[in-house]
């Protein structure tokens, strides 16, 4: 018997498809910033620009709350939906992934701590004084989607073993970049609010120990309370996202080899049911049977995992498209002097393509060379090089902490084009690598 099929499946299926490939994030990102490039330089551009500066906010009396530019609810709204969602693979990769094992870690670790360390050092020795200097966390950062789109284009070219490193590389680069944020991206910081946040933070740790895995309550206590909290604190309200995305349990009531049993068990009173084919509604009996089915599976499933892979579409195909789409777009009207009246552009353009390269390559040879751990099964130094040009994508979190570090449109502007060339430069070429590394017979 096969499964019956609706016209509108017709429509979803292809989607759904679209959304659980692998590279497809990648490719929407990429739409995403061609449409706010057009956009930025069209004859719509006026409208284009201004559409973000209108305010969104809440009256009570004729008081406003929370009133913010549609630009600001973007970076500081929506994008900590992004961080979230990091926080949770973090703590993923921490808890049962690559990260868990220390002699795996240890190499994308220090692959990542040299892939934010030297790009940094470059942009701080080409501009090292003024109000430019506060740009040297743009080039620390690795965009996963658009680096991950380009390993996933070369397919089965490559080892697992690229993607694998390369996917742990971007996870502590994100923390890296987190981390930065919090310490020294934030405006004047109230006391009061941000240890309010850091109290409900400190109540959904105790629920997580407490075992309660409904996550309305993390939803509650993280966005009214916490969220809010660091909102109001001036610390970066993205940092609380991450905070509450390691609050949330990583552990489940049912045991796998339990919830098999329970499972046939259920599986086989549906059997015995006489079977209702004929017509589309469910007996009492089972309509139980699948109830209980359904409350088993989900004590099976980590709140944690469920959260996170109920939300990477969205975050995907909604959060980052529409971030790229308010701060992605370039006027290229642009006077080359006014471009390079400071070194911004060149300080994250080299930061990113070289300095991504030299800290990659460089921190995980040092470790190969000291034995502290050996390179992973399929790598040599020519795909870790391409690997590292890769990493030099830093689309995302690049474009995200510009916004921070610089309040003049000219300096946002210099340092938009120095993250575009260098990640446009720096996909192609590790393409270009990774791809002529691989043997004839394999392509």
């Amino acid at each position: 018997m096969t499964e019956k099929t609706y016209p509108i499946d017709k429509i979803v299926r292809p989607v759904q498809k679209f959304i659980q490939h692998e590279k497809s994030g990648g490719i929407t990102l990429g739409i995403s910033v061609l449409l706010a490039m057009f956009l930025a330089n069209s004859m719509w551009s006026e409208e284009y620009f201004h559409f973000f500066e209108h305010k969104l906010g809440f009256v009570f009396d004729d008081v406003k709350y929370f009133e913010f530019t549609l630009h600001h609810w973007i970076n500081d709204g929506l994008m900590s939906i992004f961080f979230f969602v990091v926080g949770l693979e973090l703590k993923r990769e921490i808890v049962g992934g690559e990260l868990s094992n220390p002699r795996k870690a240890i190499l994308p670790i220090a692959a990542a701590l040299g892939g934010m360390v030297v790009p940094a050092l470059i942009y701080i020795s080409l501009n090292h004084e003024g109000p430019q200097q506060a740009g040297w966390g743009i080039p620390m950062a690795t965009d996963i989607a658009f680096a991950l789109g380009v390993l996933f284009l070369l397919g089965k070219r490559i080892p697992l073993s690229l993607k694998v490193f390369l996917t742990a590389l971007a996870i502590v680069d994100d923390l890296g970049a987190v981390l930065v944020i919090a310490l020294f991206y934030t405006a004047d910081i109230s006391i009061t609010n941000l240890f309010i946040g850091l109290g409900f933070a400190l109540v959904m740790y105790v629920g997580n120990r407490m075992g309660v895995q409904n996550v309305l309550f993390y939803a509650i206590f993280g966005i009214l309370g916490l969220w809010t909290s660091f909102l109001l604190s001036g610390v970066h309200a993205t940092i609380a996202s991450v905070i509450a995305a390691f609050t949330i349990p990583a552990d489940v009531r049912i045991k796998e080899s339990l919830y098999i049993d329970k499972i046939q068990h259920f599986l086989n009173k549906f059997k015995s049911v006489d079977p209702n084919d004929k017509i589309p509604i469910l007996t009492h009996t089972q309509l139980h049977i699948l109830d209980e089915i359904k409350k088993k599976t989900d004590q099976a499933i980590p709140p944690l995992q469920k959260l996170e892979h109920a939300m990477h579409p969205f975050v995907t195909f909604v959060v980052i498209p529409i971030f790229a789409l308010a701060n992605a777009g370039v006027s290229l009207n642009i006077d080359l002097e006014n471009l390079f009246s400071t070194n911004i552009a060149i300080g994250v353009a080299l930061g990113l393509l070289l300095g991504k390269v030299v800290g990659v390559v460089g921190f995980t040879m040092l470790m190969v060379k000291m034995k502290v751990a050996p390179l992973p099964a399929g790598m040599n130094l020519k795909n870790l090089f391409g690997l590292g040009l890769v990493a030099s994508i830093g689309f995302t979190m690049s474009l995200f902490i510009s916004s921070l570090a610089f309040n003049q449109p000219e300096f946002h502007v210099q340092a938009k084009i120095g993250i575009f060339a260098a990640s446009i430069i720096g996909g192609v070429l590790g393409y270009w690598v990774l791809s002529s590394n691989t043997p004839k017979g394999r392509r």
